[in-house]
């Protein structure tokens, strides 16, 4: 698979910016919003938005279920911000009729780091992407409060929201097999790295890190 076809999931959430990165690191984005284009797709990309909105809307299109059977037949998947929390198999201080795709044993808090005001950037070191720290913009994100098996925490912040109850800093990126998640937007900033990892993901070159 020299030049992956990927999807970006095109029912909310920073699209554009998405697509422009996965170019940039060499594959060809399309936008997902029928099952026929998702049927078409190596791999998806659930960007950032609002996770009850984003899970409504996935109801609403019929959506759902194909995107659910897609990634139970291991189908790679990159989840950024909002994309981690449909993602994980446990959503904290969500509401009681939102759904998440539960393909990550993770326990993922909504708006963690607090409201718009709140948002930060920060620089942190990424398992699996060489070279200086990555720039990470955190807005209204979400933090992993518990990993299961088969998840490899990738990055971690100190800074933001009480760590009170984590010493070694929040989790905020991991992987588990063909699932891909971070809590911030890598979309939004130049730095195409994340979504290179999440290419070779797709091309299946990129090396399984160490589950701790």
């Amino acid at each position: 698979m020299t030049v992956p076809l990927i999807g970006v999931l095109a029912l909310q959430g920073d699209v554009v910016d998405h697509m422009r990165a996965l170019e940039a690191a060499g594959a060809k984005a399309v936008p997902v919003r029928r099952a026929a284009e998702l049927d078409a797709v190596d791999g998806l990309v659930i960007p950032g938005g609002e996770s009850t909105a984003m899970s409504k809307l996935l109801e609403a299109f019929d959506l759902f279920d194909p995107v659910k059977k897609r990634l139970d037949e291991g189908m790679p998947a990159f989840g950024s911000c909002a994309g981690m929390i449909m993602l994980a198999d446990e959503v904290l201080d969500g509401r009681p009729d939102q759904r998440s795709f539960g393909v990550i044993p993770m326990t993922v808090r909504r708006n963690a780091f607090g409201r718009q005001v709140d948002s930060f950037e920060t620089e942190i070191g990424i398992e699996g992407i060489s070279g200086a720290p990555f720039r990470a913009v955190f807005i209204r994100a979400p933090w992993v409060e518990r990993v299961g098996d088969g998840v490899a925490v990738l990055g971690r912040v100190e800074n933001g929201g009480d760590s009170g109850d984590a010493p070694d800093g929040r989790i905020v990126a991991v992987r588990a097999g063909a699932c891909l998640a971070t809590s911030f937007h890598p979309e939004v900033t130049p730095d195409a790295r994340v979504h290179e990892y999440f290419v070779d993901m797709v091309r299946g070159t990129a090396a399984e890190p160490a589950v701790r």
